[in-house]
């Protein structure tokens, strides 16, 4: 990447955090009832709470003062790489989302590497079969499964593996096979697309002339594809797991609410139940900042696997 690129990105990345920060704060202020009552609640549970605690932290937070100062006093310490303390908790915003974000990458890991397992592989197939029966029923198969939104996703597959078959626990934390239903539930939506953009790719590239001129010099159909396919069909595939990416970003709040995963999303949820605004701007913030480093990282990807920029010794 050239540095009129990498200062591009620093700019978007500047934007992000201004726009991203104050969409949150305004979004935060709208929210209908009692932000010290709803804070106190988060603290000492509801059946705790009554007037004079709220008016407690009320008085602790100072809450009737003015918004934009406090929104002011967050970008401030936000120029200063603080994102502030939480208000429930009382630790700093920074270590609460270094805690959980590890939970969070782990299972976005583990979902992406799983949809690359299905997908693809699929994709290939039936895009050297194209128009045959494994093509027709990969389409009716991708269509199907990204009709589904992923929330109803875990729950069909919490009612059929977990209730039904008791092959794994419907949710929790900590062994291995706590992982496997969110990530599947996050995998097969991005396997259904991913499959379809493969195999599109992959017809296009198996219809050529120079794929046809091989397997006329009599190269197996693995040859094939490792010396002609796969750079090709790498840079739509990677382009579009580089989009898909913020939806598994958006996936990863809902997923990890449904299964109990202690991850930023599900952090996220609970803090704007609780008012804590500083947690859900910086929660939201680094979000979105990872979505302009996910871009840069696509393009850079992309650029490199395309066979067109590659470079001839």
């Amino acid at each position: 990447m050239t540095l009129s690129a990498v200062g591009y990105r620093l700019v978007q990345a500047l934007m992000v955090a201004v726009l991203v920060g104050g969409l949150t704060f305004l979004m935060m202020q709208a929210l209908p009832g009692d932000a010290a009552f709803r804070i106190a609640a988060s603290r000492y549970g509801y059946d705790m709470v009554d007037a004079a605690a709220a008016a407690q932290v009320r008085a602790e937070l100072g809450l009737d003062g003015s918004g934009w100062r406090a929104f002011a006093a967050w970008l401030g310490d936000l120029l200063r790489l603080d994102f502030g303390t939480s208000l429930v908790s009382g630790r700093p915003v920074i270590e609460e989302i270094r805690h959980q974000l590890g939970a969070s990458l782990q299972l976005a890991g583990v979902s992406l590497v799983m949809s690359l397992l299905i997908g693809p592989p699929l994709g290939i197939i039936a895009g050297l079969r194209a128009g045959g029966g494994i093509d027709r029923g990969l389409l009716v198969l991708s269509a199907a499964l990204r009709a589904v939104p992923q929330f109803l996703m875990g729950l069909i597959l919490i009612v059929i593996v977990s209730i039904q078959l008791g092959w794994l626990p419907a949710a929790g934390h900590g062994r291995p096979d706590h992982l496997i239903l969110p990530a599947l539930t996050l995998a097969l939506g991005l396997a259904a697309v991913s499959a379809r953009v493969t195999r599109d790719a992959m017809a296009g590239v198996a219809a050529r002339p120079d794929y046809a001129f091989g397997r006329w010099k009599g190269l197996s159909e693995g040859q094939m594809l490792r010396r002609h396919g796969l750079r090709n069909i790498g840079v739509p595939l990677v382009t579009f797991l580089g989009l898909q990416l913020v939806l598994l970003i958006e996936g990863v709040v809902v997923v990890e609410a449904i299964f109990g995963w202690p991850g930023i999303g599900h952090a996220l949820v609970h803090a704007i139940f609780g008012r804590d605004v500083p947690m859900v701007q910086g929660t939201a913030l680094l979000l979105g900042l990872g979505f302009v480093l996910l871009n840069a990282l696509t393009d850079l990807a992309a650029h490199l696997i395309d066979p067109r920029g590659a470079r001839t010794p």
